[in-house]
């Protein structure tokens, strides 16, 4: 199954590229790659967006417009897959392949969350129609009304603003310190 990992937004809140920002010193692009290794992972992206270095096919989107749905479109037109943000770099290998088994979206306290989620050609009339009006990615999804899979609110949790980027490190770091405690309490 093809996991779609869409990198093609502009990264204005964030203050640059989301797929190169670094945490954990390294790339988001990367946290969420390795969670698709599994899988057959492809980076969705425009044609100048800035990327690290891959060993995963690219899929170009078209320049216009600016909106998630472009990668997504892009994606669908060659087949079904579970797409994800690149800037979700909490995103597990297990969660995608659950995805996958319920062909389901993300949903948190039962609320669609577009990403990560399996979607499948069918969907593609009315994505490309809510492309074109650039509707919003929730109000889409409640139109498609797919299966949801209720997750941890952190395994989709995005970094999109300096001030997540900040937090996520923190958290990493604290997650570091806890296997290192875990580790010295063993006998």
């Amino acid at each position: 199954m093809i996991v779609a990992v869409l990198a093609g937004g502009r990264g204005s809140r964030l203050g640059g590229a989301k797929p190169t920002a670094v945490l954990g010193g390294e790339p988001l692009l990367a946290r969420v790659l390795r969670a698709a290794s599994g899988f057959e992972p492809v980076v969705v992206a425009k044609r100048d967006t800035v990327l690290p270095p891959l060993d995963v096919p690219v899929w170009i989107e078209p320049d216009e417009p600016f909106h998630p749905l472009t990668g997504l479109v892009t994606a669908l037109e060659r087949g079904p897959c579970v797409a994800v943000a690149c800037d979700q770099p909490w995103v597990t290998g297990e969660l995608l392949s659950a995805l996958m088994a319920a062909r389901a979206v993300a949903s948190v306290n039962g609320e669609y969350d577009p990403f990560p989620g399996y979607y499948d050609p069918a969907q593609l009339p009315v994505l490309r129609e809510a492309l074109t009006e650039e509707a919003g990615l929730r109000r889409t999804l409640a139109r498609l009304a797919p299966p949801r899979l209720d997750v941890d609110p952190q395994l989709v949790a995005s970094v999109n603003t300096p001030e997540a980027l900040a937090a996520a490190e923190r958290r990493l770091s604290r997650a570091v310190l806890e296997r290192l405690d875990a580790r010295e309490a063993q006998p």
